[in-house]
């Protein structure tokens, strides 16, 4: 189950069709005017209130900005969802070294390429095309927009948002809700 009617979410519903991953059963998303909507064919079938009737769905947090996502994932925790229903959506052309780590709710599309000792939190989306290299640590909410390139050992904040085609330089620190 998918969670904000997003660009985002039509991201990872073409790649979850696409590799037959998981069958998506519906959107949850608490604009009212989506109501009895669909999202190219699933139906939005609620607001996030309505995860309690899908005990056992599997659930992605779906929109882009990070601290959106934190934000949603709080009003689900305040439901009583716990970690262990959310997904982690890798596309298959990743390849996710051992040694690496991605943690619950996080979203990895096309093309992404991780080196050695990367640590990507929870609910982390890296969009197509970019390059964490060793010991990069993305925290959790982060994201990073098509074709960002981190030098080694590089930390993203909880809930920054790397911004298309960003570059960072090795060993930098980018800070807790930091727009680049």
């Amino acid at each position: 189950m998918l969670v904000a009617a997003s660009g985002l979410a039509r991201e990872a519903l073409a790649v979850l069709r696409a590799h037959k991953l998981y069958d998506v059963i519906g959107i949850l998303d608490d604009a009212s005017a989506l109501s009895d909507k669909s999202i190219d064919g699933v139906p939005i079938v609620g607001t996030t209130e309505a995860v309690i009737d899908y005990p056992d769905a599997q659930l992605l947090v779906c929109a882009g900005k990070g601290l959106v996502r934190e934000k949603i994932v709080a009003r689900l925790d305040a439901l009583g969802v716990s970690q262990h229903r959310y997904g982690v959506l890798i596309h298959p052309s990743v390849d996710v070294p051992e040694g690496c780590h991605v943690g619950a709710g996080s979203i990895i599309l096309r093309g992404v390429a991780l080196t050695t000792a990367v640590d990507i939190g929870a609910h982390v989306v890296v969009m197509p095309n970019a390059v964490l290299t060793h010991d990069c640590v993305l925290q959790d909410y982060a994201t990073l927009c098509a074709g960002s390139v981190l030098g080694g050992a590089v930390v993203v904040g909880r809930g920054a948002y790397l911004g298309m085609n960003s570059a960072v330089r090795e060993g930098a620190l980018i800070g807790a809700g930091a727009i680049l």
